[in-house]
């Protein structure tokens, strides 16, 4: 039994990560034919099912940072998950504008190496959500503006999608993310209704991707 999870129902070999519990319910419902809640153990909610392709499916959540999001996927990949693809948000670093959706071609974070994504997963990504791609950086806490940058090519800054990429590396895991910007400095914040527009848009990509 892994450490954190606590399975209540089959856990798919196929998976969609996302940070928040409550947007894990939304793509669960949005996703799932009758899905069956499959944790909520430490509040990480995880529901799975089947989707109208007839394709088995687990939406998990994997709390706030990288230090959550990478026990999570130690966790899931002990419980047979061998593809992931993280919906995510962001904070945009530049051109981005609220509600697009960055797919992330590298992750990095301060003090370490650039973390990748499955090319297949990504490339499927890049023609399915149609966003840009790019590169997003992981803090520990929140970004700064004025916080020094690993990297001036980043596009995006978040808080887990660099340590979620380097546990599914050490896990044998084929992961991607694309990221939808919820902040930028001079247009405030992203309105939860079309956040949660743009997550399900994003979350049915990610399932027609993981369906093939």
């Amino acid at each position: 039994m892994p450490a954190r999870l606590r399975p209540t129902a089959p856990i798919a070999a196929d998976a969609i990560l996302v940070g928040d519990p409550g947007r894990a319910l939304v793509l669960a419902q949005e996703l799932l034919q009758q899905p069956k809640m499959s944790n909520h153990a430490r509040g990480l909610w995880g529901y799975s099912g089947v989707t109208a392709s007839g394709h088995e499916l687990t939406i998990q959540s994997t709390g706030m940072g990288g230090p959550s999001a990478s026990v999570v996927l130690r966790d899931l990949a002990e419980l047979g998950v061998k593809r992931a693809i993280r919906i995510g948000t962001c904070a945009s670093l530049g051109g981005l504008g609220l509600g697009e959706t960055l797919v992330v071609v590298a992750a990095e974070a301060p003090r370490a190496a650039s973390s990748l994504p499955d090319p297949d997963l990504t490339a499927a990504l890049e023609e399915a959500v149609g966003g840009v791609s790019g590169v997003v950086v992981s803090f520990d806490s929140l970004h700064r503006p004025e916080a020094e940058l690993p990297s001036m090519a980043a596009e995006a800054a978040d808080m887990q999608t660099a340590a979620l990429l380097e546990a599914a590396q050490e896990h044998g895991v084929a992961a991607a993310a694309a990221l939808i910007v919820t902040e930028k400095s001079d247009l405030g914040q992203l309105q939860d209704e079309e956040l949660e527009t743009a997550a399900k848009r994003a979350g049915r990509a990610a399932s027609t991707i993981l369906s093939t």
